[in-house]
């Protein structure tokens, strides 16, 4: 069972302004948890896959799990009943008052001890492609990313692929080369089979053979695969450093390139 955990600064190779305050990070442990709890976790995650093609964010499902035990034993922090306002003039003063008690009520149970509330950072789709290429191709795979870890990044992917077989830019958006090369490059690392995600690879392969094959996919994405070695780097158009010092304004500055991408 997967517990979120707070920095406690100690960490040899991180440096911080701040003494890590802010700073969460997930750590799984095969003993936590009672059964029930365990069972709770297992349904959850059956049920987002189930409907994950009409909610596409988890709402960090894990996470308040665990502060609802954490933060609120046995329920002693219960939320005042809901109020129902059908019509403007049925607001009362009685009724804001309960409704801004819910609110508050609701976050402090999902506050941490160190006064942030930590947040889900999974809607893009081509950050995790670069950890996992760039931990690969430096042997250290296995070691920054245990078995646990690799499994729950294989379920990320195959939960947000787009039925028609790719992924997009993020979680919310319409399959793209980029999107569906990266994640399937990163599956492969992770160690699926070409015909492994009961179909699921083999159905990000026809999207990518379907769509002119690796060689459409962006800069970027030509540059990881050239990184990992299955593209050759006279592929890559050169990018000047001495584009960084022209005006912002211009089109052909990397920073407004970036910007228009993520549009």
């Amino acid at each position: 069972m997967w517990k979120l955990k707070l920095s406690q600064g100690n960490e040899p190779w991180l440096k911080s302004v701040n003494n890590h305050i802010g700073r969460q990070y997930w750590e799984f442990d095969p003993n936590l948890g009672t059964p029930e709890e365990r069972a709770r976790v297992e349904k959850a995650r059956n049920e987002f896959t189930k409907n994950r093609f009409q909610t596409k964010q988890s709402s960090d499902m894990l996470m308040r799990f665990q502060f609802a035990r954490e933060n609120n034993p046995a329920g002693e922090r219960k939320l005042p009943d809901k109020v129902n306002v059908k019509t403007s003039q049925e607001v009362s003063e009685e009724m804001v008052r309960t409704t801004l008690r819910r609110a508050l009520r609701l976050y402090s149970t999902l506050q941490c001890e160190d006064g942030f509330w930590p947040g889900d950072y999974g809607g893009p789709l081509f950050l995790l492609p670069g950890l996992v290429i760039g931990l690969y191709v430096t042997g250290a795979l296995e070691i920054i990313l245990p078995t646990h870890h690799r499994q729950e990044i294989r379920r990320y992917l195959y939960n947000h692929q787009n039925k028609d077989g790719g992924w997009g830019l993020h979680i919310e958006g319409e399959s793209t080369m980029f999107g569906t090369a990266l994640s399937y490059v990163t599956l492969r690392l992770l160690g699926e089979t070409k015909d492994g995600g009961a179909g699921a690879i083999a159905d990000a392969r026809t999207w990518i053979l379907h769509h002119g094959g690796l060689t459409f996919v962006p800069s970027w994405g030509k540059m990881w695969l050239s990184v990992l070695g299955v593209y050759e780097w006279s592929g890559n158009n050169p990018l000047l450093p001495e584009l960084w010092l022209l005006p912002y304004f211009l089109p052909i500055h990397p920073g407004c390139a970036i910007r228009i991408l993520f549009k």
